[in-house]
């Protein structure tokens, strides 16, 4: 495993992230008298970052730039300070970016999600692992899936992209690597179908944790 990296994406794919997500958009929606979604709705608007989570869950005729942004600080205001009562690893994941750590491979995560807050999980669920780096949307630089923050980490990192490997649970994860010109590999666990993967030609689907550690070793 010298010198292999593996950028691994962060909600839906190494933490269950969801039920936070989903309680932080309707504290938003209530405090504006609006409707709130379900389990299913909120797996699909999450993936672009908190913006677009936020215009997703905002009727369309309050979908203003203006509107949207604080919208959007009420929600981060709240999400940061809840943002650990529901979310846990997926079974099995800590583990195995520690089996990754020992033998040698370098670890890294880019996210969609605000950078303080893919800090702040990171620190917390995984505190035994010494990422290359850990990205998440800071100003200036764009979303998955452009290659901005996976070009930044194997920059980082100092490997071939050859040895570069990106996992993820969404399609915009896969077109971020085949934009970055790396290996993708999809999980299907997390908040999208795996019919969505599949039309985007990974190298290599996993359904649980065991196929995602017998791929990653190979």
């Amino acid at each position: 495993m010298q010198n292999r990296l593996f950028i691994f994406d962060l909600d839906g794919t190494l933490l269950n992230t969801i039920g936070d997500l989903a309680t932080a958009c309707d504290h938003m929606l209530a405090l504006r008298g609006l409707p709130q979604h379900t389990y299913e709705e909120y797996c699909s608007f999450v993936g672009n970052g908190i913006m677009r989570l936020v215009e997703r869950a905002l009727p369309e005729e309050l979908r203003t730039a203006e509107y949207v942004a604080e919208a959007r600080k009420d929600f981060v205001d709240f999400y940061i300070e809840h943002i650990d009562h529901k979310t846990v690893p997926y079974e099995g994941m800590v583990e195995l970016l520690g089996d990754l750590q020992r033998d040698g491979a370098r670890l890294a995560v880019a996210s969609n999600k605000f950078q303080a807050g893919t800090e702040k999980l990171i620190r917390k669920f995984f505190p035994t692992i010494d990422f290359v780096e850990i990205c998440g949307n800071r100003e200036g630089v764009p979303l998955k899936p452009d290659t901005a923050l996976v070009d930044m980490i194997i920059a980082k990192a100092g490997v071939e992209r050859e040895a570069c490997t990106m996992v993820g649970d969404s399609g915009v994860d896969m077109q971020t690597a085949h934009n970055a010109g790396i290996r993708s590999v999809g999980v299907s666990w997390g908040f999208r179908s795996r019919k969505e993967l599949e039309q985007l030609s990974p190298d290599a689907i996993a359904d649980n944790i065991k196929e995602l550690r017998e791929i990653l070793y190979q």
